[in-house]
């Protein structure tokens, strides 16, 4: 495009116009930009080819410490998690069994559910599906998409299962995912099972003592920021 009228179209010949360098500058820019959204989206979207996989390490963990067992992959979803679905939620079960029945459910593809974690009574941490991936564990496919699940040995008409070091060691792992996703420390964000919609699950039930967990997650969480 030129300029129109006055001298200045009798330079059109000669030289480039100044609105013409804004014009041109600006399509341009928006064509680069336009490119790189576009890269960057395939460079997230790859992977949902079919035969394509993203990378990953077997056996590896997001949780230090945490031990890996794989759950069956017909109870998770791959993706690229916080890419392609943001995490802004927790959500907390209790397993109505104890660990190894749980690991043992999971790892049955015909469930259907898993959690991306377990912890245990005594402390230790297990990790059965990755972070990054979509676990089917709070039957809500948006929240599945949008959160961690984190089930506790015991029963929920047991206050008794819900030990000191189950306490601490979840409210440490329920921290660490918070500060790596930039979740808030609060109930809007780390929710039971129950406050799901849609949900006919009452975990993790009236003996989960809130009250006390969300001190602990918080002063876990000041650690990792």
């Amino acid at each position: 495009m030129h300029d129109q009228g006055g001298d200045t179209a009798k330079d059109t010949d000669r030289r480039i116009g100044r609105r013409t360098l804004l014009i041109g500058g600006a399509t341009a820019a928006a064509a680069v930009g336009t490119a790189l959204l576009a890269q960057d989206e395939l460079k997230r979207m790859w992977w949902r080819l079919p035969s394509v996989e993203k990378p990953r390490k077997e056996g590896e963990v997001d949780f230090r410490g945490a031990r890996w067992v794989a759950a069956s992959s017909s109870n998770w979803r791959m993706a690229d998690r916080p890419d392609d679905f943001g995490i802004d939620r927790v959500i907390i079960h209790v397993t109505q069994g104890s660990y190894e029945s749980a690991v043992k459910v999971f790892q049955n593809p015909a469930h259907g559910a898993a959690t991306h974690y377990i912890v245990r009574q005594d402390g230790r941490v297990t990790q059965m599906i990755r972070e990054l991936d979509v676990a089917f564990h709070a039957g809500n496919r948006d929240f599945n998409e949008r959160s961690v699940g984190i089930e506790h040995e015991g029963f929920v008409d047991r206050p008794k299962d819900f030990t000191d070091a189950m306490y601490e060691a979840s409210a440490r792992l329920t921290a660490r995912i918070c500060a790596r996703y930039d979740i808030p420390v609060d109930r809007k964000h780390i929710i039971g099972h129950v406050e799901v919609p849609g949900t006919d699950h009452t975990d993790p039930g009236r003996y989960w003592d809130w009250d006390r967990y969300m001190p602990l997650v918080r002063r876990a969480h000041q650690t990792q920021v």
